[in-house]
């Protein structure tokens, strides 16, 4: 009886082409897994071609909500944003589908999984650690790091290697973007946008979104409740987590919102120039940030910028099933207790404009921050302490004069 493999397959043309290869080099039995993680790609027709390139079977997995309550909401409520820019669309997706991947191998009793990923980017290092972390007696096989067996280095390879083995596919050799889309975001990545010093063609880029300069010219208002640092509602309608998303992308896509162009540093070593559209996503990170300000104590609010930044590194580098994420999410989730009520903003050409935030737990007082004396603050108070603040520069200050005057004796 032969050993199974379990493919991770998007249903395009390097994972089809990876179908007879591992057949051939490998002698095993291929069970393809396609994992939907709000693509809104058409799935019709992938159970043909995978039989056709000679699977013996294509599970299609809709991880859409999971991906949504356990990995976008825990991101958004630590503000996790790598570099200061990218929201992490494909960094979160990749631990939920390692999941999904050995759970099927688990179902099937494969001996190994093995995925497309390259062997420059990101996403193969995020896959792996996954697997090492949930099924550390799997074999994990990648074969565009397996040069001496996997000697395809293009399109046209791919498709004639394909015929070769009599499968005939609706593939062509042109180049495009490449892109990686999930209900979060769209990145894309090539042609004119490998030389930093180009300018992206937007008219030909953008998927989700248009761009701010072909937005309408007037703004739309958008209303949204939380609960617990969770959204709830969009304009008086409650909906769970990945309706809210495809709602905000709707609107984030029509007004221009979240479109970054970003030279980030990847895991292995090197810079990487994509654009990435994330419309839903941005509004909903601000929308949950402009709550958090009236909810959260400078101090709390202070340690949790640091561990945002943390975990998107961690998320960064395919380290999610570690204790050091477990801890982040824990500290994170004990801050959210009180992050609960309605946020309204505007959207117009790119931005998000706030127009108004409330919460039963705001610690925004009025009478305090005024110009007008109020009941719990006293101007007198502030002489002691910016004396007692200010201390340590003064007292610098006094031994230097000291010392620059024994200079000059």
């Amino acid at each position: 009886m032969k050993e199974k493999v379990v493919l991770a397959y998007s249903g395009g043309l390097d994972t089809t082409a990876i179908i007879p290869w591992l057949k051939e080099n490998f002698d095993y039995e291929v069970i393809c897994c396609c994992i939907d993680c709000g693509q809104e790609e058409e799935l019709d027709g992938l159970e043909e071609r995978a039989k056709l390139s000679g699977a013996s079977k294509l599970y299609i997995e809709d991880i859409t909500d999971d991906f949504c309550d356990n990995y976008i909401i825990p991101c958004v409520q630590a503000g996790a944003v790598y570099e200061n820019k990218y929201l992490l669309g494909t960094s979160m997706a990749r631990p939920g589908i390692a999941a999904k991947l050995v759970e099927i191998a688990r179902k099937e009793n494969a001996t190994a999984i093995c995925h497309g990923a390259t062997g420059k980017g990101n996403d193969q290092i995020r896959f792996e650690l996954g697997i090492k972390a949930l099924a550390p007696d799997l074999k994990i096989i990648a074969p565009w790091r397996m040069t001496d067996l996997w000697t395809m280095q293009s399109r046209e390879d791919e498709i004639a290697y394909c015929k070769s083995h009599g499968i005939d596919l609706p593939f062509d050799a042109s180049h495009s973007y490449s892109r990686d889309r999930n209900l979060w975001h769209i990145s894309h990545e090539g042609l004119e946008l490998e030389d930093p010093a180009n300018e992206p063609n937007y008219d030909d880029l953008l998927v989700l979104s248009v761009s701010p300069e072909k937005a309408p010219d007037e703004a739309e208002y958008v209303t949204m409740t939380f609960e617990s640092g969770v959204p709830k509602s969009i304009n008086g309608q409650a909906m769970k987590v990945s309706d809210i998303i495809r709602k905000l992308n709707k609107l984030g896509g029509k007004h221009g919102i979240g479109i970054i162009d970003i030279v980030e540093n990847r895991v292995v070593g090197m810079k990487s120039r994509g654009i990435y559209e994330t419309p839903g996503g941005t509004i909903l990170m601000e929308a949950h940030q402009q709550l958090e300000e009236l909810v959260l104590d400078r101090a709390t609010y202070e340690v949790k910028k640091e561990m945002g930044n943390k975990l998107a590194q961690v998320v960064y580098e395919g380290k999610w099933f570690t204790p050091l994420r477990e801890a982040i999410q824990a500290f994170v989730e004990s801050t959210q207790k009180y992050v609960t009520g309605e946020v309204k903003f505007k959207l117009y050409k790119g931005n998000i404009i706030k127009a108004g935030t409330t919460s039963p737990y705001s610690l925004y007082s009025e009478s305090l921050a005024s110009f007008t004396t109020g009941e719990l603050y006293d101007h007198h108070d502030a002489d002691g302490f910016i004396n007692l603040f200010g201390l340590p520069l003064k007292v610098r200050a006094m031994k230097m004069a000291e010392i620059k005057k024994m200079k000059h004796q």
